[in-house]
């Protein structure tokens, strides 16, 4: 376990999001970033989490693909990583930046339309 101060995990959030390939900064349309300190019951739930498994951010929001005409005036998709898994997971401070780098573009892929389904064929889970 590794632990740090929220300032400094939304600093690594930040950083991971600014370490993306520009052509996918360009199209994150409508989208922001949060860190909360776990999931909660509904993200469990709707993400099919369960039995001691972990989660360790969540995409809530349309994807890309998924927007219709109808998806104007909307709330900004948002994805959220979650800071107490991370730290659980993490070793030492070049770990948790790692892990959280990976959450990120994990999560940045479902606001693409890639499901996890995907991930795993492409080996990027």
């Amino acid at each position: 376990m590794h632990r740090i101060d929220r300032d400094a995990f939304e600093v690594l959030v930040d950083d991971a999001v600014a370490a993306l390939p520009r052509i996918f900064l360009e199209r994150l349309d409508n989208l922001s970033f949060g860190v909360e300190a776990r999931a909660t019951a509904e993200d469990l739930r709707s993400m099919g989490v369960g039995g001691g498994r972990t989660l360790l951010g969540v995409y809530r929001g349309v994807p890309l693909p998924s927007r219709t005409a109808g998806y104007q005036l909307t709330m900004p998709d948002r994805i959220v990583v979650f800071q107490e898994p991370h730290q659980q997971m993490a070793r030492d401070d070049a770990h948790l930046a790692e892990l959280v780098a990976h959450t990120v573009r994990h999560e940045v892929a479902h606001h693409f339309g890639i499901s996890d389904e995907r991930l795993r064929e492409l080996d990027a889970y």
